[in-house]
């Protein structure tokens, strides 16, 4: 797995980790790692069941191709944009989102390949998010956990980080599908659903 790395005055800052990297590098701005739990629930079912249902209309065969810009194929790409938001809520259990648990994640995950069984897992997972963010649980969201993806950082924060990390390759996978393979899916994501996720403007 390969990982960013800033390296100032020979100290390396791992991922990304904006507590430490906005004063290391004197950037003049500020990252909101919040939102309201009542948005993000209802953003988090729109991103995954988008997910989901572009998993629906594609063969086996189409989930076996080849990324173009990665060296991973459709399939585990799928699996990937519902596994990580399962490892960021879970981190108010695990303390951490960190590479041992992303690693543990994939293993515990290999077994599921076929569309119906990605598109079972995700549904899975956008039910499990929406009863935790539902709960309100808050003791739970401020825990403050080790993660690959921002640092040091709250359930909360993490879970807003994971879910434009997922947006952003379902719209790599949506541009993928389209240019690269001809395949024009129904029923996508739309602007409203994207509105207010924040994600790189270079999509690959």
């Amino acid at each position: 797995m390969s990982a960013p790395v800033t390296i100032i005055d020979g100290e390396p800052i791992i991922g990304y980790y904006p507590k430490k990297l906005i004063p290391a590098l004197h950037l003049n701005i500020s990252v909101d790692l919040g939102s309201s739990v009542e948005w993000l629930a209802d953003k988090y079912d729109r991103i995954l069941s988008a997910a989901v249902r572009a998993t629906k209309q594609l063969s086996e065969d189409q989930l076996g191709v080849e990324l173009a810009w990665r060296p991973q194929s459709l399939r585990s790409m799928m699996m990937h944009i519902l596994s990580f938001p399962e490892l960021a809520y879970l981190s108010h259990v695990t303390g951490s989102m960190n590479q041992a648990d992303m690693k543990a994640g994939g293993e515990k995950n290999k077994g599921i390949t076929t569309s119906d069984g990605i598109c079972a897992y995700g549904t899975q997972i956008q039910q499990d998010i929406r009863q935790f963010l539902e709960a309100g649980d808050m003791e739970a969201l401020d825990l403050v956990v080790d993660a690959h993806y921002g640092g040091e950082v709250t359930v909360l924060e993490l879970m807003n980080i994971i879910l434009r990390h997922s947006t952003h390759h379902l719209k790599q996978v949506y541009w993928f599908l389209d240019e690269k393979m001809g395949i024009t899916l129904v029923d996508k994501a739309t602007a409203e659903d994207f509105e207010g996720i924040n994600t790189p403007a270079v999509l690959i």
